[in-house]
């Protein structure tokens, strides 16, 4: 089913018309987009999630763009609350590669971290831990995955695929 199109029900999901909606304005007016908020979280890791917040993609003008047509990276800007912004540049190095493994091409160059309160508002909906045989069905197709992160979002993804849905 296209974005464009209505779900089998007739009506779209709010998700997918206010994405449409605030994309482009996000894409003028910062150089981001939704995607990039709403995966934050896993994006930096629980020691940022609280204190961090993308404000906006400063990307190179066309003029200082290569002649070859390639591509240079852009400059991320990030709300920092108080002291963790130190903390923050010093892990930059390791934020900017997962920045861009989220994109998939080296789209961060450089991060800029500016100092101010962020307020985190969870638009992450709590799921409820599974029980029963759905938990034990979730442990077992998890087995062998070591990395923590990837860990946590299977885990994630698995409880909210194995949910019974509400009537």
């Amino acid at each position: 089913m296209s974005k464009d199109q209505p779900s089998r029900y007739g009506a779209n999901q709010i998700a997918e018309i206010a994405n449409g909606i605030v994309d482009p304005v996000l894409a003028r007016r910062a150089g981001i987009n939704t995607a990039l908020l709403g995966s934050w979280e896993d994006i930096v890791g629980e020691n940022f999630a609280d204190c961090t917040r993308p404000e906006k993609i400063a990307w190179p003008r066309r003029s200082d763009l290569p002649e070859d047509g390639g591509h240079r990276p852009g400059v991320l800007t990030i709300a920092c609350e108080g002291a963790r912004a130190l903390f923050l540049s010093h892990a930059q190095g390791e934020l900017i590669a997962r920045i861009n493994g989220f994109f998939g091409y080296p789209a961060i160059g450089q991060v800029r971290i500016v100092q101010k309160p962020v307020s985190v508002a969870s638009v992450r909906p709590r799921i409820r831990k599974l029980e029963g045989e759905k938990a034990k069905r979730l442990e077992a197709m998890m087995e062998g995955i070591e990395d923590g992160n990837l860990r946590r979002a299977v885990e994630r993804l698995g409880t909210a695929v194995l949910q019974a849905k509400r009537k």
